[in-house]
């Protein structure tokens, strides 16, 4: 196809020239005025779109796409969270040629998280472009793969989503199709980037069409959007859903239904895979999008209750302490520098099922002063057993919470070789850790009992921000861990509780008088060993009910 700056581009006989006059007729200009006025029925009576089984044929609205047309036409920002295979972006690019002709001057964005993407877009928007007839068109002035320019001063320009995609331009319309799948850096440099062209005109029109992927910016955008008008949060995005069911089988067929389900389900793949793939898909389920270590039916049934006080300091509980009851926590250490979290569980394991009875965390504190506050709250429960991860500088916090505060009841581990980290009392054999090393094999044992402990009911969990971490600790890099953008220091205070359950030594320490048996015959152990000839020699003040090295 040839092109010449007078009569635009040449060879396309579907595409009107530049400077071609056409005489309206009267019928013409009221039809005209009707299509202008009215985008469904423009689309309905002229946009025509290819389809697998008959080719070229006009695009007969649905129900629903109908309500998307309606939605977009009269709300300057839309987020939608559509079924795959619902037409959502035929539907949005049929508006968007209605938006073109009978408007001036006006710029359109189309953004996909893929270039590829965002040009079969492109792709779709000139077709239907080039079967209206003659008399609805304007003059072609530029005919690119990713951009096009009309005589009317209408542009459309398609790029792949990116902090620079609309950085100095001046848009109307900003399309952005499968946003959800957009890598999150790059979604929060995008926003950053073109707020201020969102904001700097009154009409100017976001639209947001994606199936989840999820919890990132996109979920974030909706769960805003459906917030009550005044509720925190609420943002001023309009949110349209459309579930499979009211999708029909084929054009003027029946809704789908369950045996259209199942046999769909078979295609992806079968059994839990296929199910998965059909709740990300298809039920556009945020939660059942990602890989999460809990299965996603677990997650949605997971609840959160309000804590009987909590501090601004980061420290919620919600079980007081109790006589006759076993506590232990978890520690997760940080460098307190504003980023990771230094994190605490205390869980009650008296008997089963366990629960999580308190929390602290924040990333604030530092790690001279954490040792002091383990000691606290350990003491608080009873004298709680504590575990500690000492990968980086949770060793510091183990030695100062040992040595310093003399803190009795922490949990020891040793490197057995080809058995990995193994719980003791740090009596036997190997070098004993205040703690335990989070090993490649320690975490994978912790995520897989921890899966187990609450899919099965065994571990109760109703701290809203565990939940919320636990919504966003998925499958990566052969592992688990936080998605991009959310941070897992509870959920890995979770993991080593799960590892620790595992260990031969935790069923006993779970028992009172087996526990007290246990330290009675080690501590004979070691004095027939003669160990105290080493310095260590130990004393016991009644009154204030606290041993002294």
């Amino acid at each position: 196809m040839g092109y010449n700056k007078k009569s635009g581009y040449l060879g396309n006989p579907n595409l009107k020239e530049i400077g071609t006059q056409i005489e309206f007729t009267k019928e013409q200009v009221e039809e005209y005025i009707k299509c202008s006025n009215d985008p469904i029925y423009f689309i309905k009576k002229y946009i025509k779109i290819v389809t697998l089984d008959k080719g070229l044929e006009p695009f007969q609205l649905y129900d629903y796409q109908e309500n998307i047309v309606e939605t977009i036409q009269n709300n300057r920002y839309v987020i939608a969270k559509l079924p795959r295979q619902t037409g959502k972006t035929t539907t949005t690019v049929a508006w968007m040629v209605h938006y073109l002709i009978f408007n001036q001057n006006v710029n359109i964005a189309i953004l996909a998280n893929k270039l590829k993407t965002a040009m079969e877009i492109m792709k779709r928007l000139k077709e239907a472009y080039e079967y209206l007839p003659k008399w609805l068109q304007h003059g072609v002035v530029e005919w690119n793969k990713t951009s096009i320019q009309l005589e009317n001063g209408s542009r459309v320009m398609a790029s792949a989503t990116s902090a620079s995609a609309v950085r100095g331009g001046s848009f109307n319309v900003i399309f952005l199709d499968e946003f959800a799948h957009v890598p999150p850096n790059v979604a929060d440099e995008f926003f950053s980037s073109v707020y201020p062209t969102i904001t700097s005109g009154q009409t100017t029109k976001v639209i947001i069409v994606s199936t989840p992927n999820g919890l990132n910016m996109y979920y974030s955008l909706w769960q805003g959007a459906n917030k009550k008008s005044g509720q925190e949060g609420k943002n001023e995005y309009v949110p349209i859903e459309v579930h499979w069911s009211q999708v029909p089988l084929y054009p003027g067929g029946p809704l789908r239904d369950q045996k259209w389900k199942q046999r769909t389900i078979k295609q992806l793949g079968g059994g839990s895979g296929g199910e998965h793939k059909f709740q990300s898909e298809y039920d556009c389920d945020f939660i059942g999008s990602s890989n999460t270590l809990i299965s996603s039916a677990k997650l949605h049934v997971l609840s959160a209750r309000s804590p009987l006080y909590k501090t601004k300091e980061g420290l919620c509980i919600y079980e007081e302490p109790r006589d006759n009851r076993v506590y232990v926590m978890t520690v997760d250490v940080s460098r307190g520098q504003g980023n990771d979290y230094s994190a605490i569980v205390m869980f009650d394991i008296t008997e089963a099922p366990y629960k999580v009875v308190a929390k602290y965390r924040n990333n604030l504190v530092s790690p001279m002063l954490l040792p002091t506050i383990i000691s606290a709250f350990g003491k608080k429960y009873k004298d709680a057993f504590a575990l500690i991860e000492v990968n980086d500088i949770g060793g510091q916090v183990a030695d100062i919470l040992h040595y310093d505060l003399e803190y009795d009841n922490i949990l020891m581990s040793t490197n057995k070789g080809r058995s990995g980290m193994v719980l003791n009392g740090g009596f036997g054999k190997g070098e004993a850790l205040f703690g335990v090393r989070t090993t490649v094999t320690v975490k994978k044992l912790g995520c897989s009992i921890l899966k187990s402990l609450i899919e099965q009911d065994k571990l109760i969990v109703e701290d809203e921000e565990i939940i919320k971490e636990l919504l966003s600790f998925v499958a990566k890099y052969n592992t688990f861990g936080a998605d991009d953008g959310h941070t897992d220091d509870l959920v890995m205070c979770l993991v080593l509780f799960g590892w620790l359950t595992k260990q031969s030594y935790f069923k006993e320490i779970t028992n009172i008088d087996i526990r007290k048996e246990l330290f009675d015959g080690e501590i004979k152990k070691i004095e027939d060993d003669d160990w105290f000839s080493f310095g260590f020699i130990s004393s016991y003040d009644e009154d204030e009910n606290d041993p002294k090295l």
